[in-house]
Order: structure tokens, then C-alpha cells, then sequence
């Protein structure tokens, strides 16, 4: 088998300062493996608006929060974020949280968690970014934004911008567990004493 090299680049702290680092590599990594969608998670809009004048040869799919996700009947993505991205060749996708929905509403109700947020925590494991790129690619699968038999690129963040990064093979969500991890481009560094100068 031969032998494929690819580094990791590991930020000194999560948010949105790494935005445009993750994605000139982004850019490195869809230029290097032909990759021809992207799925970039946002909020107000403004990380996927970012992306779609930084990343070239791709097709952009922003995934937003679903509508009423901090307020109810309240969408946060930006009309003039969503202009931008739709005028531009983008699509928007809105939906329902891969590992949210009815369940949130029996642990917000029952005070229990169910097996998606439990999910969901475990890959917090490797930082909130690692849990969204899996979570926006189940949602995109889902709506049939890409499909589950090509790699895709998937930034996605803690907070607000983006410091995470990684190419999979998209799964539906009644497939979760067949879902590929093939690289991890960058993602922060754990918020450990050892790590930090």
C-alpha cells in the first residue's frame, strides 16, 4: 500500500481568528484531491459569505442553524449574507440539526439526554468544530446537497468563524455510524497547560 503523507495544523486557540487560515487550507487540501463541494457551517452567514471569495473550484453549501435554534421563529443567517452566497453559486441549506431536534426537546423537558447529544458530546472530544463538520455533513446528505458516495470539505467552527476543517465521505443520518473521517486539515489544540507556550 503505498504510503500518503498529509500534515495537520493544530491552532493555538479555538474561534474565528483561524478563519482565513482554515481556509487557505482548505484551499490546499481541495485543490490537492479534486474536491468538488464544500460545506461550510455558519450562523449569521458571514463565515460561508467568506468562503465563497476565498475558495475556487468548488461548489459552496452554507448550512446554517435552523430557524427558532436561539429564539423563536428566528433565523440569524444575514439576508445580505444568504444574497451573497445564493448570487454567487452558493447554496443555503436550513434544517434540522443532525444531532438536535425532538431529542433537545426531551432533554429540555425531561432533564434527560438522548443518544444524538450524547453523540455529540463524544465528539466534542476532538472541540466543537470536529462535532459541527460531522453534524453539516449528515444534514447535507440528508438534503440531498451532496452525495454519500464522494469525499467533501467541511469547515465548521466553535463559536463564530471557523478553525476546523476536514475531508469526509458524507453518511445519512440513519448511516451515522458509516461515516468516514479521511483527514483531518486543522482543528484547535486541546486547552491543555502542556500544550500552550
Amino acid at each position: 500500500m503505498q504510503e500518503i503523507q498529509a500534515g495537520i495544523t493544530y491552532f493555538a486557540k479555538a474561534g474565528r481568528e483561524n478563519t482565513q487560515e482554515v481556509l487557505a487550507l482548505a484551499q490546499e487540501r481541495i485543490d490537492a484531491l479534486g474536491i468538488r463541494r464544500v460545506l461550510v457551517a455558519t450562523t449569521t452567514g458571514e463565515t460561508a459569505a467568506l468562503a465563497m471569495s476565498r475558495l475556487r473550484h468548488c461548489e459552496i453549501i452554507a448550512v446554517t442553524h435552523s430557524t427558532g435554534f436561539r429564539t423563536p421563529n428566528e433565523q440569524e443567517m444575514l439576508f445580505e449574507h444568504r444574497a451573497l452566497i445564493e448570487s454567487s453559486g452558493g447554496k443555503v441549506l436550513t434544517a434540522q440539526h443532525a444531532m438536535g431536534g425532538i431529542n433537545r426537546a426531551v432533554r429540555r423537558k425531561l432533564n434527560t439526554y438522548q443518544l444524538d447529544e450524547i453523540i455529540a458530546s463524544t465528539l466534542r472530544i476532538f472541540g466543537q468544530g470536529m462535532k459541527v463538520v460531522c453534524e453539516i455533513a449528515l444534514m447535507a446528505a440528508d438534503a440531498g446537497l451532496v452525495r454519500t458516495d464522494e469525499a467533501v470539505m467541511c469547515i465548521g467552527g466553535t463559536g463564530r468563524g471557523a478553525d476546523t476543517a476536514v475531508v469526509l465521505q458524507p453518511v445519512n443520518a440513519q448511516d451515522f455510524f458509516d461515516l468516514k473521517v479521511l483527514e483531518i486539515v486543522c482543528l484547535p489544540l486541546p486547552l491543555h497547560p502542556h500544550f500552550i507556550s
